[in-house]
């Protein structure tokens, strides 16, 4: 049975966003776009899922998924809790709204040992690990190519999944533009009541220098 993991992040979370959302608005923002990847895990049928985070991040409570607290950084926690697993493990970021069910249904389908899913600027989006005892992450960086070695070493066999919806997590301004282009769930209602399409500012507070 595969399970689900997201790393979170709330508090002071998407600093690089800050040119279009207010901290308050970033927070809220990252829970909404949690539900909506938590939303598509669930059409997946995945029903076990483990949010790994750390008490000051407030995962919400009306979620239905279980929250695994651990101070340690992300490539720490993350392997410390793989070490202690044996059934298939997918491994998705929180910031990533634009995934649907059929992304992960294709994901968890695949006859090899590891599926890796490449992000902006080389870093890794998602990993899915049939075998999380015979893996270990190393995110930040250019950390695709890192967990391609990794597999590599460990004899896994590798499939990478070239998704441009996958691909695109949210960090920049910008970005908010393809979620209400490609977004569904509330992530997309909540920019589409912040972003101006057409003029290409938002109706919240900007900077002085976006003016």
């Amino acid at each position: 049975m595969t399970k689900a993991l997201i790393p979170y992040k709330k508090k002071n979370a998407k600093s690089r966003l800050s040119p279009a959302l207010t901290l308050e608005e970033r927070e809220s923002f990252v829970e909404l776009m949690l539900r909506d990847v938590v939303t598509s895990i669930q059409d997946a049928e995945i029903e076990e899922i483990d949010i790994l985070t750390t008490p000051d991040n407030g995962v919400p409570k009306d979620l239905q998924v279980n929250v695994v607290l651990d101070e340690n950084d992300l490539n720490e926690a993350i392997n410390e809790y793989l070490s202690h697993e044996k059934e298939p493990i997918f491994i998705i970021m929180a910031d990533l709204p634009l995934v649907r069910a059929e992304h992960i249904k294709d994901i968890t389908s695949r006859p090899e040992d590891v599926v890796i899913v490449p992000g902006k600027g080389g870093g890794t989006n998602v990993i899915f690990v049939k075998d999380p005892s015979n893996f270990h992450v190393k995110y930040y960086g250019s950390s695709f190519l890192n967990h391609c070695n990794i597999a590599k070493d460990r004899e896994c066999s590798t499939y990478i999944y070239d998704s441009f919806l996958l691909s695109t997590d949210i960090d920049e301004p910008h970005d908010l533009v393809e979620i209400m282009l490609h977004g569904h769930g509330r992530s997309k209602e909540y920019v589409l009541e912040r972003f101006d399409m057409e003029t290409g500012k938002t109706r919240a507070k900007i900077s002085s220098s976006d003016a």
